[in-house]
């Protein structure tokens, strides 16, 4: 995971870890955000970039702390996606640190079967 200081102190800079893979119908990208819950969660096209950022929040432990090493920070992964995906419908979820996003595919591109009549 590529992490950086930005000017916040010790809050960083995540790039998410992802898997991508496609189906017939659509493609899912998988990240791993672990700490953001669905509120702390931004996801939004803008033209053909797909961008996503999370804020892992920690909330302030009473007393002084022996070891930190758990800090806050954001995660963002960015994606170009191409005239294949219909931009209307994607859709994001996410559990247990992970975030589900659901690109369809264009019904123009979907492969389909052609009939083949007799004659």
């Amino acid at each position: 995971m590529n992490n950086e200081r930005n000017n916040v102190g010790e809050k960083r800079v995540y790039k998410a870890c992802c898997d991508i893979y496609r189906d017939t119908d659509k493609v899912v990208l998988r990240l791993e955000m672990p700490g953001v819950s669905n509120k702390d969660l931004d996801v939004r096209v803008n033209e053909d970039q797909l961008i996503i950022r999370g804020t892992k929040n920690l909330s302030n432990q009473n007393g002084k702390y022996l070891v930190r090493e758990i800090r806050p920070g954001d995660y963002y992964h960015e994606f170009t996606i191409d005239d294949t995906i219909d931009r209307n419908k994607i859709e994001a979820s996410i559990k247990n640190g992970v975030v589900t996003l659901s690109l369809s595919i264009r019904e123009s591109v979907k492969p389909r079967k052609i009939e083949v009549k007799a004659g």
